[in-house]
């Protein structure tokens, strides 16, 4: 028997839909990111992009444990002399709530080209509404802890 090598020609995408409500980041930054790789699938190669579409709606009810809501800075240098700058998660939050998701699953996948490629799959949105209706997205259920 030989082992099967999955060609990009050969992948099957699938549209799912997330609800982030009351979701902790880090655990459903995971769940994602096995998605957005196609890890749940038989058929996963690593050097093909054979992921599927995840929509995230309700990205600005997401949530973190503990003090991490307070203490939690993402930092970001210009190249610049003085060119650093830190924002706190709340301040993020605020003004941006799906940047936080995207951050936390961008450091999920791999820091390639095929990575890149993987987190254009991701479609998040602050609040309950998304344009892909179209897609005939499937709700997804991120697996209880347990």
């Amino acid at each position: 028997m030989k082992t099967y090598a999955q060609k990009a020609s050969e992948v099957q995408r699938e549209w799912y839909v997330i609800d982030a409500t009351n979701q902790t980041l880090g655990r459903l930054a995971t769940q994602i990111a096995t998605l957005l790789r196609g890890k749940h699938k038989p058929t996963f190669s690593p050097y093909i992009d054979g992921g599927d579409f995840v929509i995230v709606v309700n990205a600005e009810r997401i949530r973190l444990t503990g003090r991490k809501p307070e203490q939690k800075m993402y930092y970001r240098h210009s190249n610049y002399p003085g060119g650093f700058k830190a924002v706190s998660f709340k301040q993020l939050m605020a003004k941006h709530p799906e940047r936080v998701l995207r951050f936390a699953v961008k450091g999920m996948l791999p820091k390639t080209r095929l990575g890149r490629q993987q987190l254009t799959k991701l479609k998040i949105y602050a609040g309950p509404k998304h344009p892909h209706a179209a897609q005939q997205p499937k709700v997804y259920e991120p697996r209880p802890r347990g």
